[in-house]
């Protein structure tokens, strides 16, 4: 059991994504903040033209699927790293989970 725990403690690729899970951790709590300006972005746009704001609409949606990419890499349900060490995937359907 000790042997195959230290051998777990050598593999490269687990530290390799441990880091990077940490670099996604920090960009997601910015992707977070972000996301609460544009709530209160579309709040106001609301509350003062009486509908949403297409362009805010399009952000958010966007920005929304980049944080569930996020979170399904930090939970282990992808291997398929996010946006900037990859391409900005702004799809919706469960793709990445088939991957696996």
């Amino acid at each position: 059991m000790q042997d195959q725990i230290n051998e777990n403690l050598k593999k490269i690729e687990t530290w390799k994504r441990i880091i990077f899970m940490l670099i996604y951790a920090l960009i997601d709590s910015m992707v977070k903040l972000i996301l609460w300006m544009v709530i209160f972005l579309q709040v106001g746009s609301v509350l003062l033209t009486g509908k949403t704001n297409p362009n805010i609409l399009e952000f958010g949606r966007n920005l929304s699927t980049y944080h569930y990419h996020i979170l399904l890499f930090l939970t282990f349900s992808t291997e398929q790293l996010p946006f900037p060490f990859s391409g900005w995937n702004v799809t919706t359907d469960l793709e990445l989970l088939d991957k696996n």
